[in-house]
């Protein structure tokens, strides 16, 4: 059994943004995109890539709120209507295995514990090693071609938000 589980970021925060118009958005570092037939476009809160034609916001995000000097932000797409989804554990999204991935490990102080390069479907056999480790408190998926924030990854039953 594994002992952890994705989840995507909270839609909340990002719901009245769909709604503001494109100089508003373009004044706080946002911008409208519709998403194209060839994918591209991974949607940060329902952990799927957004189908072709989707309203999605590019957006800086801050994926590492901590006072560790690992403290972290980078860009990120959110889809319109998407909700949090927090995936049963063991289940790595499509999406990530179609990418090669960065893979941090960080301990309950926000301190990195280590960091690797692997194809989106060697990402569970990793996770699994990594969680075997107490110490582990934590990991976060990035997109290796770009660097952009994936996704949480938790120990199975206990989400950061």
């Amino acid at each position: 059994m594994h002992s952890w589980q994705l989840s995507g970021i909270d839609h909340q925060p990002f719901e009245a943004l769909f709604e503001t118009n494109d100089d508003a958005l373009a004044a706080q570092g946002i911008v409208r995109r519709r998403a194209g037939d060839s994918g591209g476009y991974p949607c940060r809160v329902s952990l799927t890539d957004a189908p072709a034609g989707a309203e999605v916001l590019l957006l800086p995000y801050t994926h590492l709120a901590s006072q560790s000097p690992y403290r972290a932000s980078g860009p990120i797409f959110v889809q319109r209507g998407a909700i949090r989804c927090v995936l049963p554990a063991g289940v790595v999204p499509a999406y990530v295995h179609r990418r090669l991935m960065s893979v941090r490990a960080y301990d309950s102080a926000d301190f990195m514990l280590s960091g690797l390069v692997c194809q989106g479907t060697e990402v569970a056999a990793h996770l699994d090693r990594l969680f075997a480790d107490a110490t582990v408190a934590f990991v976060q998926l990035h997109n290796a071609g770009h660097g952009c924030f994936s996704c949480q990854v938790d120990r199975a039953g206990n989400q950061r938000s």
